[in-house]
């Protein structure tokens, strides 16, 4: 999957945006303010960091060894960088979805239904 793509999928999230708050080099995607996706434009080969649960971080980990690593600058128990060239666009689109629900399921009843009430 390329960067394009991804940005595509993540943009197509119920209240998803994108912004730059680090740097002009770090797209970030947020939902209700909230990251669930970090895409570096200018690491080789191309990576996205996201978030996932602790326990099934590892098993990513163990079973797409070198593929999925512990989250590049994130916290390593709950963030994970995946290599998008060399996994399967499914699996990559999979994740997306769970770190977004991971995060949606973490907000406040308040911003959930504010999410809920968006077009």
């Amino acid at each position: 999957m390329n960067i394009e793509d991804l940005r595509t999928y993540c943009l197509a999230k119920k209240g998803a945006a994108e912004d730059f708050p680090f740097d002009l080099d770090t797209l970030v995607f947020k939902v209700m303010g909230k990251m669930f996706a970090l895409i570096p434009l200018e690491r080789v080969p191309s990576q996205c960091n996201l978030k996932c649960d602790p326990e099934r971080a590892l098993v990513l980990r163990e079973e797409y060894d070198g593929l999925i690593t512990p989250g590049y600058h994130m916290s390593k128990k709950h963030w994970n960088t995946l290599l998008l060239e060399n996994l399967p666009p499914q699996l990559i689109k999979d994740l997306v979805d769970h770190s977004y629900n991971l995060v949606v399921a973490g907000l406040t009843k308040k911003l959930r239904e504010e999410l809920e009430d968006l077009g």
